[in-house]
């Protein structure tokens, strides 16, 4: 049940076709001619805002994020290897994610928003036309969401780029610049930590 979830938790990271990113610069000046900025937008801008969004628990924080590595990926267009472009946009993101975490414990002043964001399509995909199994589901989906949230952020980190966004062991290591060991180790604690407060749940 649990993994099948995680699944559709991966497959449902549409979040991006429902925010409007304002860029400091426009298609009129030309940001949007270059073929290797607009692949990679279209490739990353999701797995950006998913991540952001995961990490921040705030709506207009994960929106900001999304603008600025947008920008980020622009200025450095010419710098950045497509090849390892993965782990650079990850790393960037992770970075600025940081950032606002530490301004947030500084001011203590943004309220946490899960938003509409979350609640995604879950009914229209589920196997089961039963409306009790639907509504089981969808609170078992929504649970291991709120979960995901709550997991320390060294956690979080390791768990949403690998379990919701797919990237590899290597890859995660490069972004987070942890060992590969340790990456390994951050993912089981996660998954332990879910496990255990998911029986809490189905105990409930």
């Amino acid at each position: 049940m649990i993994i099948s979830l995680l699944g559709l938790l991966r497959k449902n990271t549409r979040f991006c076709n429902k925010i409007t990113v304002y860029f400091v610069f426009n298609s009129e000046n030309g940001m949007l001619d270059k073929p290797k900025y607009k692949f990679l937008i279209q490739q990353y801008k999701n797995k950006i805002y998913t991540y952001s969004i995961y990490m921040l628990r705030n709506k207009i924080d994960a929106e900001e994020v999304t603008q600025e590595v947008m920008i980020k990926i622009w200025k450095n267009i010419d710098q950045v290897n497509a090849l390892a472009a993965k782990t650079w946009i990850m790393k960037t993101t992770n970075n600025l994610c940081i950032d606002y975490l530490r301004k947030r414990a500084i001011n203590n002043k943004r309220e946490v928003d899960l938003s509409e964001d979350f609640e995604g399509s879950f009914s229209n995909k589920s196997n089961s036309d039963d409306p009790s199994s639907i509504v089981h589901n969808k609170m078992v989906y929504e649970k291991i969401k709120e979960e995901i949230i709550r997991l320390p952020e060294n956690l979080k980190s390791v768990f949403v780029m690998y379990e919701i966004q797919g990237l590899k062991y290597k890859e995660i290591s490069i972004s987070l610049k942890m060992p590969i060991n340790s990456v390994k180790v951050y993912l089981l604690r996660a998954r332990k930590n879910l496990q255990k407060e998911l029986k809490k749940y189905e105990a409930d």
